[in-house]
């Protein structure tokens, strides 16, 4: 018998500047993509900003769901459960990520290849999407039809039997569960 776990993909709209110009593009709800790995997403990464107020200044970053970054945003998260052997190597490449990130840098200039459809990679440099899809890959279980660089934050759920389990204000997630809890009723015996 193999364990499982699972792996969750965090999609927001924190109605920043850049998040409004890339949203009337693509008419899409959600225009910032995450990665977790655990369902309280304290474990969050990503391709972004590294300060709230400056959008250009950017790279990989282990995200805080609680910054001001996300206190207003909307969001989708959704679901996927792995085997145990292909959440390690998902996890792994972030690690090995992390562990240069001076390294990496955010690919602002392959943003402007989407539209066209043309593929712009640079080396050790991602968007928030293409880091996801990236990871994804890194599972062999998970693949895309087109190039990691071309993928929108909308292509990810679609890209395996993800399960949508929250849609809504990012700061009801936990509420949400608290709530459950709370209206547990437990009958003396």
């Amino acid at each position: 018998m193999f364990s499982e776990k699972t792996i969750y993909i965090l999609l927001t709209d924190t109605g920043t500047i850049l998040t409004r110009m890339i949203k009337s593009y693509t008419k899409k709800p959600y225009n910032h993509a995450s990665i977790a790995f655990d369902a309280e997403l304290f474990e969050i990464y990503s391709f972004g900003r590294k300060t709230a107020k400056n959008p250009f200044m950017g790279g990989f970053v282990r995200e805080d769901i609680h910054s001001i970054l996300f206190k207003q945003a909307n969001c989708a998260i959704y679901s996927l459960t792995i085997p145990n052997n292909e959440f390690q190597k998902m996890h792994q490449y972030i690690q090995e990520i992390a562990a240069q990130k001076e390294h990496y840098r955010y690919n602002f200039i392959g943003l402007f290849g989407v539209p066209f459809k043309t593929p712009i990679k640079r080396k050790n440099a991602f968007f928030c999407s293409q880091f996801v899809a990236s990871v994804l890959t890194e599972s062999k279980i998970i693949g895309f039809e087109k190039d990691l660089s071309l993928v929108e934050p909308s292509d990810l759920p679609h890209s395996a039997n993800f399960q949508l389990i929250f849609e809504g204000r990012l700061r009801d997630y936990h509420q949400r569960d608290k709530n459950k809890r709370d209206s547990i009723l437990v009958i003396p015996l």
